[in-house]
């Protein structure tokens, strides 16, 4: 039975290993005994190491008896974590998320020979993977995503609930946006160009710019028009834009009381817990996108639906099912199916027919809804 490493156990990298450890032996290490704890009480099968990461993936002996790497870490450390772990040989699936351009790792992964699937999510991810396979099939000229994860129940002031930590959605909501547009990437703030979605078992979400299409901007030039959008409920971005007017994201140390502050920390140490899902909590997951092209000689619009809800039987939330399933199916494709080695975006794997049906097969057996549709125009 293979063994499979999957480095970070928190919420996501939890889903990933109990997944994982239905056909795999699995070690999940993490610096943090709760989250380790927590996946224990789910499964005791699982290996547990409570650990430095960094420091252990420098034992390289130590980790080279694993046919595989799963990335879970906070966005941070996941370019370090992936160059140190490269050198051990093994094929490696990222969901870290990282600013740094993972392109810049290409000939380190040439060079020991490894296959490393990064941004391999729900979104980055699995619109990618959709993306990829409507550019395999059509000739593209507009890619829209639309995507969101939110509690069920609307509490104001926020009616939001992070899946993850609050200072990364900080880092969405400040970080400028890039689009293409007419052939040329554009730069635009985040939370703007809000539109209205109608979402299938929601109802009317708002959308806004974040920086979203990361890779697809360089590997698909030649589709025109690119966004991705955020969706949370109507009224929160203007929300956050006052916040952000206000200072209360800023990464600009302050004093108070002659103490260094950094507001942004700040401000996500207070809503950590107003931003926390709580035990039993209900959320969902949405995505849809909305590409056009040419399809069979005729202009045609995909239309590709995904819906997810906290599955009732173990509470795990649609977010860390959606992103974690999308993992566990690429980590089967590193594992099983001949996978050239370098870096890889999951654009191109839903280039290849067999790698798209046998992730779509992987996602829809874990009943996560989702469609795909085609209308002349």
């Amino acid at each position: 039975m293979k063994k499979i490493a999957v480095l970070g156990a928190g919420m996501v990298g939890r889903t990933i290993a109990l997944d994982l450890a239905k056909k795999y032996r699995v070690t999940s290490m993490d610096m943090n005994p709760e989250n380790l704890t927590s996946l224990s009480r789910l499964n005791a099968h699982i290996e547990t190491l409570e650990c430095n990461i960094l420091q252990t993936i420098q034992e390289k002996n130590r980790l080279s008896i694993y046919d595989a790497f799963v990335v879970a870490v906070p966005g941070f450390m996941g370019f370090e974590v992936l160059q140190q772990l490269i050198p051990i040989g093994k094929p490696i699936v990222d969901i870290s998320f990282f600013n740094e351009d993972a392109r810049q790792l290409q000939n380190l992964a040439l060079q020991y020979h490894v296959p490393v699937i990064v941004d391999c999510g729900v979104a980055p991810g699995l619109s990618n993977i959709i993306l990829g396979h409507l550019n395999s099939i059509m000739q593209l000229e507009s890619f829209a995503c639309y995507v969101g994860g939110l509690p069920k129940q609307r509490t104001l002031p926020f009616e939001y609930k992070a899946p993850f930590s609050p200072i990364d959605v900080i880092e969405e909501y400040t970080r400028p946006a890039r689009l293409m547009e007419n052939g040329t990437i554009v730069t635009k703030p985040a939370l703007s160009e809000i539109e209205w979605i109608e979402i299938e078992h929601v109802g009317t979400l708002e959308a806004f710019n974040t920086d979203g299409l990361r890779s697809i901007l360089h590997t698909m030039p030649h589709i025109p028009n690119m966004k991705e959008k955020t969706m949370r409920y109507p009224g929160h971005a203007q929300l956050m834009q006052g916040f952000m007017r206000s200072g209360f994201f800023s990464n600009k140390t302050i004093m108070i009381n002659d103490h260094p502050i950094i507001p942004a920390h700040f401000t996500a140490k207070l809503l950590f817990d107003q931003w926390k899902l709580l035990p039993g909590e209900q959320e969902f997951t949405a995505m849809l996108i909305v590409a056009t092209g040419i399809r069979n000689n005729r202009p045609t619009k995909a239309i590709f639906k995904l819906y997810d809800e906290t599955e009732a039987s173990t509470q795990l939330s649609s977010m860390s099912r959606t992103t974690g399933y999308t993992c566990t199916a690429a980590v089967d494709l590193v594992l099983h199916q001949s996978i050239n080695p370098g870096i890889i975006f999951p654009e191109k794997l839903g280039e290849q027919e067999m790698y798209y049906q046998s992730i779509m097969e992987h996602i829809t057996n874990r009943n996560i809804r989702c469609s795909i549709d085609f209308q002349n125009l």
